[in-house]
This record gives C-alpha cells, sequence and structure tokens, in this order.
C-alpha cells in the first residue's frame, strides 16, 4: 500500500483548529482544541450544529492558558467520547456525547492519565494524549512524543469505571523522521483489525507550545503483534490531526483528514485520502 492521493472534500466555515474528525451516517463529527463544542456537519445540506460539551464564557477561541484542549474523539454506537490531552491539569476531562439524546457525561480522567505517566516513565510535562479509539473493549489513547525527551506510545486501557479502576499496557515506538525532526502520532482510527494512524513533524520540544510543521504520514499499527506495518509520508506543509474512514472498497481505502492550522480563524479544510490496497 503505497500509492496515495490527497484532495480537498470540502470547506467547513464556523469551525476553527479542528482536532479530530469522524463520520456517522453521513454527518461528520468534528472537535477543535479551542472550543467548547463537538461539531455536527451534515455532508448533504452543508448544515452544521454545534453540540456545547461544557459551560464555559467563550465557546470558541478559548485562550490558551483556559482551553480544555480537546484533541481526540472516538465512537461506539450512539456515544462519542471527546478527551483532552492531558497536558495541564486542566486538560483531563472526557465528554461523553450521545447522538440519539444529546446528553453530555463529564469523566475526570486525572487517576488515569496519572497512571499512564508513571506506567510509561512520561513527565508530566510530556504528557500529551492526541489519539483516541475505542471498540467496545478496550480504549487506545495515542501519546503524542515531544522532541527531546518525549516518546510516541500506545496506551491499550481496559475498565469499566474510568475514573477510579482500570488495566495499563504500553507499547512505546519511534517513528520516520520529516526534515530531520521525528514524527509524532496525532490520531488513529481502527479498520479491519488495523490502527491507522497520523503523524506529523511539528519544530517544539514541548507539548504546550506550537512550532514550525513539517509535514504529516499515515502508518498502521497491527493489533495482533503491536508492531508498525507501514508508514507513509502524505505532506510537506499540512498538520493533519484528524482521521476517519470515509470508503473501504476492495482497491482502497479512503479516508478524511482536518487540519489545525493553529489559528483563530473559523475555518477547516476537509482532505480526502486514498490510499491503493
Amino acid at each position: 500500500m503505497q500509492q496515495f492521493t490527497l484532495e480537498i472534500l470540502c470547506q467547513i466555515i464556523g469551525i476553527g483548529s479542528a482536532s479530530g474528525i469522524l463520520l456517522k451516517d453521513n454527518k461528520l463529527y468534528l472537535i477543535s482544541d479551542n472550543a467548547s463544542f463537538l461539531y455536527e456537519y451534515r455532508l448533504d445540506s452543508k448544515i452544521l450544529n454545534k453540540n456545547r460539551l461544557f459551560e464555559n464564557e467563550i465557546t470558541e477561541n478559548i485562550p490558551k492558558i483556559q482551553k480544555p484542549d480537546l484533541e481526540a474523539i472516538a465512537n461506539f454506537g450512539d456515544d462519542f467520547y471527546i478527551v483532552g490531552s492531558g497536558s495541564t491539569e486542566k486538560r483531563n476531562k472526557m465528554f461523553r456525547f450521545n447522538a440519539v439524546t444529546k446528553k453530555v457525561d463529564t469523566i475526570d480522567l486525572t487517576n488515569l492519565y496519572l497512571s499512564m505517566q508513571r506506567f510509561g516513565n512520561i513527565k508530566s510535562e510530556d504528557f500529551n494524549i492526541e489519539g483516541l479509539v475505542y471498540n467496545g473493549d478496550q480504549w487506545f489513547f495515542f501519546q503524542r512524543g515531544n522532541n527531546g525527551s518525549g516518546k510516541n506510545g500506545l496506551f491499550t486501557v481496559s475498565s469499566k469505571d474510568m475514573e477510579n479502576e482500570f488495566n495499563i499496557l504500553y507499547n512505546s515506538y519511534k517513528l520516520p523522521k520529516i526534515k530531520g525532526v521525528q514524527a509524532t502520532f496525532t490520531d488513529a482510527i481502527l479498520v479491519d483489525g488495523l490502527l491507522y494512524f497520523l503523524a506529523t513533524a511539528e519544530d517544539t520540544d514541548s507539548a504546550y507550545d506550537d512550532g514550525q510543521v513539517l509535514g504529516s504520514l499515515i502508518g498502521t499499527i497491527d493489533l495482533k503483534t503491536m508492531k508498525i506495518v507501514f508508514s507513509k509520508k502524505i505532506s510537506s506543509t499540512h498538520k493533519f490531526e484528524g482521521i476517519t474512514l470515509y470508503k473501504n472498497t476492495n482497491e482502497s481505502l479512503e479516508f478524511l483528514l482536518c487540519e489545525d492550522n493553529d489559528t483563530e480563524k473559523l475555518e477547516s479544510t476537509i482532505y480526502k485520502l486514498t490510499l491503493q490496497k
């Protein structure tokens, strides 16, 4: 699986700094790392709805020091799970949103995140969850390693009570470099027993501060072996932070990607990535 095409699918006005994306029932569900909404965009009518996840005086373009830094989203059944990065104490929440009832539950992940840091031997200043996958049985949290001492890793969590009781497994990964800088996880999705992950190279040593974007790649991890099967650079300029499956055919896999442009502009471009099988 080497050949690929990358093209623009659509542009959505009203969302900025998109950090996660999922497709369900011809609707795109998106999150932004500086907003308090789960966005719902209908691909047929082009209508954008906003579902508030928590109360905040500022709903969009929340200042960096205050934002919950929503970086990862997963779906199972009618429920969507959105988590903060854990890079500060204000970023340790999980929001469970039911697409039918529109009900939102809040779960405190502080104990889980602290246990992850200890288990993975990751310093608190280097901890940065950027991807989440849930298969109904296990949770897969993707740790984005920072330049220097940071580590790329995958936490596999089994739990019926995410706040107080959980089992953790951890695998660390060294990803390819782009322009001399190691790529770091930004999102993932499960397809046919493989975790398809995104990673970007960003010239920064911080889990908090952004840096110069050097490109993005896609790759896969086999759930049985937990080893990387392949990786492929897909851009030299984009900072892709969200991936969802669009179409799965005998000839190809099509994914939709969203990009964090690190600006206050409320506009997001959705890209279609096609990988030949």
